[in-house]
């Protein structure tokens, strides 16, 4: 009988871990200070571990406007976006990779608002897509397991991770392997 138990305890150990090796991971870079201003987005999906899809497209803001300070972070320009889409055209894809998933973003309450003013601005509901109001945050795990600064950069380049910080494919591709190793 004691076996027995300890195989369906395993069995749901195994079952709620693989959970979690089913996730999205996302990372947006903006134009301005308003969060509606994307101007660059990626989404990492890994099943069963390993990471099987990557989308990452430049998005042309509001306007076609940037803020110095925010060219300084990332290096994208007006130049870069003149001839892209907007939010709007390139939601679909968006809404594809998101929708009911487990969604990882370091500093997650920075890409949550991102999604959810971008959405609004162009009159999406933010509702269809179905997400947790919670989303995973690889920030705040690493800051509980102790690393200070929990920035992304610091923690890839203590954990062996390559990065090109603040290109968007790169930070989400990072936060996704963060989240695995966590």
């Amino acid at each position: 009988m004691k076996d027995e138990e300890n195989t369906v305890s395993m069995k749901i150990q195994n079952e709620r871990d693989n959970q979690y090796m089913n996730f999205t991971a996302i990372d947006f870079e903006t134009a301005t200070g308003h969060r509606h201003s994307a101007c660059a987005v990626a989404i990492v999906t890994v099943q069963d571990g390993r990471i099987v899809d990557e989308y990452y497209s430049l998005i042309q803001p509001p306007k076609n406007e940037y803020w110095y300070q925010n060219i300084r972070v990332h290096g994208i320009t007006a130049e870069h976006t003149k001839n892209m889409p907007p939010f709007s055209n390139i939601y679909p894809e968006i809404r594809e990779r998101l929708s009911s998933k487990i969604i990882v973003a370091h500093n997650e309450s920075f890409d949550r608002s991102v999604l959810n003013a971008a959405m609004k601005h162009y009159g999406l509901d933010y509702s269809e897509l179905n997400l947790s109001p919670r989303w995973e945050c690889t920030c705040k795990i690493y800051r509980r397991k102790g690393y200070n600064p929990a920035r992304l950069d610091c923690c890839c380049q203590r954990m062996g991770i390559e990065l090109q910080h603040h290109q968007a494919l790169s930070d989400a591709r990072a936060c996704a392997l963060l989240y695995l190793k966590r």
